[in-house]
C-alpha cells in the first residue's frame, strides 16, 4: 500500500496526480490554476490541490512519480549524437532540460518544505499505463504515439495483469507527431496544439497532397515509418523550444526542403484557400496511413485484439474513430487525458505496480476540483449577482433544457472539473445541435473561433446507434463517427461538413446530472442530444465558481446554472 504523487513537469501540459491505495483521488492540470494554454514547467498548485483532495502533506506521500526517466534509451542518444553530431546549441538545450527533471526532488523540496523519494518512469511507460490501468482488459495491445519523450516517438507492447511491457519503439528524430505538428504550423497555425485546426479543416479538401507527403512520411515494410529528414530541422539544430513557466512555445520545425516540395506556407494572417483545405486533407490522410500500418503490424504481432492507445497524437479524434474500420482490432480505449498531461496519472499507476500491487484504477474522468453550495452562493452574492435556488434536479434539469430548447446558450457548471482537455458535462456549455444557425451564435456570443472548426454531440449512451454509425462508449470524446445519414438534418450544428461528429456518450452513473439534463431535453424535442462545447473563452476551461462567473459576464452567454443555482442575464 501507498501513496504515489504522478507528476508531468517541465513540459507542456504540467500536471499532478495523487493515487492512493491503488485508486487515482484527484489530477488536474497547472494550466487550470494559471489560466495560461498548456502551461509548462514545475505544477506547484496542482500538487497542492492534490494534496489537499488526499487530505494529507507532502509529508505523507510515499513516493513522487515523474513521466521522464533520463537514463531512458541512453546508448541510442549517445549514439545518435556521435554519428550525426547536432548543433551545440541543441545538445545543450537537451542537457539543461535532463537536468531539471533529474533535480525534480530539489525543486519539490524548496516549494514544499519536504521531498518523498522520486521514482523515474520512462515517458511512453508512463503513458501506456495511464491507458491500460484504467481498463477492465485482461489482455491488450498498448501503443502510445507522440511528438518525443525520452528520445522515442512512439512505443508498444503487450499488457495484462502481469503489467505493462515495451517491445519495440520508434526513436529521434522520426515522429509521426513532429510531422503533423510541423505541418500545421506550415499552414499557418502557429500555437502549440493547434493540430485540432488541421483535422477540423480537412473535410473541406481533397487529398492533392499526398503523393509529395508521401515522399515526407516513409512507411517502412516492418510496420514503422521514417520521415524524410530534409524536411525538418529538429534533429539537427535547435528550433527554439520555450517550456519553462509559461504557455510552451516553439520555433519552426519544418525546413526549406519542405518549402521546395510544397512551396511558400500560409501567412497566419492570409485567408484560407482551397490549396491550403486540401493540403490539410493531405496531411489527415497522410497521417492516418501511418498510424494504420502500425496497427496493421501489431495486430500481426500480438493476439490480442484489444488495443489501449495513449499519446499526444491519441487527440486525432478522426483516426481514432476509424480503427475498427481500418484495422483488426474491434476494441479500442482512449483515456480522458491520453496526452502529456496523463502522464502524470500513468507514472503514478505504473509505479504502483512495480512495487508490487494489484488491481485497476477506476476509470473516470471527473477527477478535479469541486466546490460546495456554500462556495458558489458566496460567489455569487459578492458579485451581486441575481439568482434562482432550484433544489429540485428535475426542475433544474427541465428549466435549463427548456432554455436550450428555445435556442439559448447555457453555461453548466457541475460537480468535479474534468480531467483531460475535453468538457464532458462538468465545465460545458451547451446548446441545441437542432439550430443549424448555432455555431455561429455560439462564436459570436463567446467563442470567435475559425468557423471550420465543428462542436460536439453529448448523446445518451443507449440512444447512440439510432443516430452514429457506431455502437460502443465514447465517453470522453475521443472518436469521430459518422452520423446517419437520415439524422443528420435533425442535428445540423453538430454535424460537420462530412457528415461526422466527434460525440460523448453520456452515461447514466458516470454523470448523473448530465445525463437527466440531456433526457430532459429530449423530452422537449425528441433529440437525445446536446451540443456541447467547453466552458471558456479563449482560456482553459474554467476550474472556479468565481471564473464561471466572470465569463458568463464578460460574454453574450444568456444562462449560467452554478450547481443548483440558476442565473438568467
Amino acid at each position: 500500500m501507498a501513496t504515489i504523487l504522478g507528476l508531468n513537469a517541465y513540459h507542456a501540459d504540467s500536471a499532478a496526480a495523487i493515487v492512493v491505495d491503488g485508486e487515482i483521488v484527484g489530477a488536474v492540470e497547472e494550466e487550470r490554476f494559471l489560466r495560461l494554454k498548456h502551461w509548462a514547467g514545475f505544477p506547484e498548485q496542482a500538487i497542492r490541490w492534490c494534496l489537499a483532495e488526499a487530505g494529507i502533506d507532502i509529508t505523507q506521500v510515499d513516493h513522487v512519480a515523474v513521466n521522464q526517466d533520463p537514463r531512458a534509451n541512453l546508448g541510442q542518444r549517445v549514439g545518435y549524437a556521435l554519428k550525426r553530431r547536432p548543433s551545440p546549441r541543441l545538445v545543450l538545450e537537451r542537457v539543461r532540460n535532463q537536468r531539471k527533471r533529474v533535480g525534480i526532488g530539489d525543486e519539490i523540496r524548496e516549494r514544499l518544505g519536504h521531498a518523498p523519494p522520486v521514482e523515474h518512469v520512462e515517458h511512453h511507460l508512463a503513458h501506456l499505463a495511464s491507458s491500460f490501468w484504467i481498463t477492465p482488459y485482461d489482455d491488450a495491445v498498448v501503443l502510445s504515439v507522440d511528438g518525443f519523450g525520452d528520445f522515442a516517438s512512439c512505443a508498444w507492447g503487450p499488457a495484462d495483469r502481469r503489467g505493462v511491457r515495451i517491445d519495440g519503439r520508434i526513436l529521434f528524430p522520426h515522429s509521426l507527431g513532429l510531422f503533423y505538428e510541423a505541418l500545421t504550423q506550415y499552414l499557418g497555425f502557429p500555437h502549440y496544439g493547434d493540430e485540432y485546426k488541421v483535422m477540423g479543416l480537412a473535410p473541406y479538401g481533397e487529398p492533392r497532397y499526398v503523393d509529395q507527403l508521401r515522399q515526407v512520411v516513409l512507411l517502412q515494410d516492418d510496420g514503422t515509418f521514417e520521415l524524410n529528414l530534409d524536411c525538418f530541422r529538429h534533429h539537427r539544430e535547435s528550433v527554439g523550444y520555450v517550456w519553462e513557466n509559461t504557455t510552451p512555445q516553439s520555433g519552426t520545425l519544418y525546413s526549406d526542403g519542405l518549402v521546395e516540395l510544397l512551396g511558400p506556407p500560409r501567412d497566419p494572417s492570409a485567408p484560407l484557400e482551397d490549396a491550403h483545405r486540401d493540403l490539410a486533407r493531405s496531411i489527415q490522410v497522410v497521417y492516418e496511413d501511418a498510424f494504420f500500418n502500425l496497427l496493421e503490424m501489431l495486430a500481426g504481432k500480438y493476439e490480442s485484439r484489444r488495443l489501449c492507445l495513449s499519446g499526444g497524437c491519441a487527440a486525432n479524434s478522426v483516426a481514432n474513430g476509424k480503427i475498427h474500420l481500418r484495422s483488426p482490432f474491434t476494441e479500442s480505449f482512449i483515456a480522458p487525458s491520453g496526452g502529456d498531461a496523463g502522464g502524470a496519472v500513468g507514472a503514478a499507476l505504473q509505479l504502483w505496480h512495480e512495487l508490487g500491487n494489484d488491481g485497476r484504477a477506476s476509470d473516470s474522468a471527473y477527477l478535479g476540483p469541486s466546490y460546495s453550495a456554500e462556495q458558489i452562493r458566496a460567489t455569487l452574492d459578492e458579485s451581486q449577482c441575481g439568482y434562482e435556488l432550484i433544489e429540485d434536479e428535475a426542475e433544474l434539469c427541465a428549466r435549463t433544457a427548456e432554455a436550450i430548447a428555445n435556442g439559448e446558450v447555457v453555461g453548466w457548471y457541475q460537480g468535479r472539473l474534468e480531467w483531460g482537455p475535453r468538457a464532458l458535462g462538468s465545465r460545458s456549455i451547451v446548446c441545441d445541435p437542432r439550430r443549424g444557425d448555432m455555431k455561429e451564435i455560439l462564436n459570436a456570443k463567446i467563442k470567435r473561433r475559425e468557423s471550420f472548426r465543428p462542436f460536439a454531440p453529448s448523446i445518451l449512451h443507449e440512444r447512440e446507434p439510432e443516430w452514429f454509425e457506431h455502437d460502443a462508449p465514447v465517453p470522453y470524446m475521443s472518436k469521430v463517427f459518422q452520423i446517419r445519414e437520415e439524422k443528420r438534418a435533425e442535428i445540423p450544428a453538430v454535424t460537420h461538413v462530412d457528415g461526422s461528429g466527434r460525440l460523448q456518450t453520456v452515461d447514466r452513473v458516470a454523470n448523473a446530472r448530465y445525463y437527466r439534463l440531456i433526457e430532459a431535453f429530449e423530452e422537449r424535442t425528441g433529440v437525445p442530444i446536446v451540443l456541447n462545447t467547453s466552458f471558456n473563452e479563449n482560456e482553459p476551461i474554467v476550474c472556479t465558481p468565481r471564473e464561471a462567473l466572470d465569463c458568463f459576464l464578460r460574454t453574450n452567454m444568456d444562462v449560467l446554472v452554478l450547481g443548483d443555482h440558476f442565473v438568467r442575464r
